[in-house]
């Protein structure tokens, strides 16, 4: 039953696009012709990479057979207080509400320790609450604590440690047919804005000499006494909001997209229009600005990236950011957001290129949600914690869970061992790369 829902759900959302003709016809678009080969020689032509919202591993994927979820999560430490004291119940939980004309998430005093959030808040809803504080720079950290992962219920409130059962959801049956990366972190401490840029860049984006007022102060310990966007040596970790995103100085580090322009290999960002300030990183690029020549060619609406499978005309590097990405608070919530991803993923499938096409699913960071594995410790940036991410392709192995540890950034060092292209800072450079997901003997 699930199946079909989510496949008459994709017809339709299709339908809206008009690629609806593209699965109801089966008419063969010819692939664009096979990109210049790096140094390896291998089968995938286009990678596409759907970018999702805000929700970690556990909270996600914790009852995935064969992964390392709730089951392993067992012995870890409880969540403690602000004087670091074991709570002994979750305190309950009573709003704020993240839109007023609603009623707010309401949860009662819960042992201390990860619960079901089906019966407070259904997954073919939005959360309606404002928990959203463990996805900033500093505040990441702090809950972090040092890989105890104990401080998420201070900062942010019980909601933190709830889950959902994902096993009816479209994404847990791709997983289970695919690949499932189960050791996956997102690059940069912090929220969305941060590691869009990560995604591209692989880098911090910079704003030397920002105002005042946003700029972080720290104690001579280096803790926090008062927070801002900005860090005190001028590096842009939370945000941009509305407000700063007219403000923040064009970036003039490199980004993947001057890598495959350089290589004569295509490629485009495909967006959604909600949180359009934080969720669009490459607009913040000084050669790929608004109004410039670049941002015509390579930053597209998601609606083109469906029309550009139906009319043959799919880059070889597809990013796509969808409007509904499974954001907890924004409509219309985790179940039709995972719909419509699947629906993407099948478009993909049922089009010429699929023989040739490596997607990867991910999140951008884990809202506020707690996971239970320590994130490594690499640099003063992240990573932060595990996020679900799926490899789906003819030549991903099948049933397979991968402990291999990711993180955002190998999603770029994947592109660059494609395509022969050289890294762009020493994080994409180190990271493992995509291949354990893999399969080309198939």
């Amino acid at each position: 039953m699930h199946r079909r829902t989510t496949r008459r759900r994709v017809l339709q959302w299709l339908g809206q696009v008009g690629g609806a003709a593209l699965l109801g016809t089966g008419q063969a678009v010819a692939p664009r012709a096979r990109a210049r080969a790096g140094a390896p020689t291998v089968p995938i032509d286009h990678v596409i990479v759907i970018y999702l919202e805000n929700r970690s591993f556990d909270h996600l994927f914790g009852f995935f057979p064969g992964a390392e979820g709730l089951a392993q999560a067992v012995g870890a430490p409880l969540q403690v207080d602000a004087d670091g004291n074991a709570y002994e119940t979750l305190p309950p939980f009573d709003g704020p509400p993240a839109s007023p004309d609603r009623p707010a998430l309401q949860v009662p005093a819960m042992p201390n320790g990860p619960f079901d959030l089906l019966p407070f808040a259904p997954i073919d809803q939005p959360m309606n609450a404002a928990f959203e504080q463990v996805n900033t720079f500093y505040q990441e950290q702090q809950a972090i604590d040092g890989g105890k992962m104990d401080r998420f219920v201070a900062i942010a409130g019980s909601p933190a440690m709830g889950y959902y059962d994902g096993s009816g959801l479209a994404l847990w049956d791709l997983a289970r047919q695919y690949t499932l990366a189960d050791h996956f972190f997102h690059s940069a401490f912090g929220g969305t804005g941060l590691n869009h840029f990560w995604l591209v860049s692989a880098a911090t984006p910079v704003w030397p000499n920002a105002p005042a007022e946003l700029v972080a102060q720290l104690n001579p310990d280096g803790t926090l006494a008062r927070d801002g966007h900005v860090t005190p040596d001028g590096y842009l970790v939370n945000g941009p909001t509305q407000a700063t995103a007219s403000e923040l100085p064009l970036q003039s580090m490199p980004h993947i997209g001057d890598r495959l322009d350089a290589a004569g290999i295509s490629w485009a960002w495909y967006g959604g229009s909600q949180g359009q300030f934080v969720d669009n990183p490459l607009q913040y690029f000084a050669d790929v600005a608004p109004g410039s020549r670049a941002a015509e060619m390579h930053l597209q609406a998601e609606a083109d990236c469906v029309t550009a499978l139906q009319n043959g005309a799919l880059p070889n590097v597809a990013f796509v950011k969808p409007d509904n990405n499974e954001h907890p608070t924004r409509s219309p919530g985790l179940q039709e957001g995972d719909a419509h991803t699947a629906g993407l993923v099948q478009a993909v499938m049922e089009s010429p290129y699929w023989q040739g096409s490596a997607i990867i699913v991910t999140y951008d960071e884990g809202h506020s949600f707690w996971d239970h594995v320590p994130p490594p410790v690499v640099d003063r940036w992240g990573p932060g914690r595990r996020v679900p991410a799926l490899v789906i392709s003819p030549y991903a192995k099948r049933g397979f869970v991968d402990r291999t540890p990711y993180e955002t950034v190998s999603i770029l060092r994947f592109i660059e061992w494609r395509w022969n292209l050289t890294p762009l800072s020493t994080r994409d450079a180190a990271a493992n790369n995509l291949l354990n997901a893999f399969d080309f003997s198939q």
